[in-house]
């Protein structure tokens, strides 16, 4: 049950937000940019704690490293220059909402 919740988060919330941004670019509201900055930290927070937890266990954090490495510090990248942000980082970011989109209803249906 808790992965179908995850699931639908991320399909539903993250794959929205991610294409909202994505598409407005650098039109924006203000406060959207400081929304970036804290979701990135957290996600750099929760997915650091995430991934020690499971090097401990003995498991592979490969999702983790995503989340740690590529997702949370795009979006503090974004927040941080806002309207100053190259394209090529809001284009990334929708690579990004189609790809959590289509991993995530790939095996909410399996």
């Amino acid at each position: 049950m808790e992965s179908l919740y995850v699931h639908l988060f991320h399909i539903l919330i993250v794959g929205g937000l991610f294409l909202y941004v994505g598409i407005s670019k650098t039109n924006l509201p203000n406060f959207m940019y400081i929304v970036l900055i804290a979701l990135g930290a957290i996600i750099i927070l929760y997915h650091g704690f995430k991934i020690y937890k499971k090097i401990i266990d003995g498991k592979n954090p490969w999702v983790n490293y995503i989340h740690f490495f590529l997702i949370g510090p795009l979006l503090i990248y974004i927040g941080l220059n806002k309207e100053k942000t190259h394209r090529l980082y809001f284009e990334l970011l929708l690579m990004l909402a189609f790809a959590s989109i289509g991993y995530h209803g790939y095996y909410l249906f399996q």
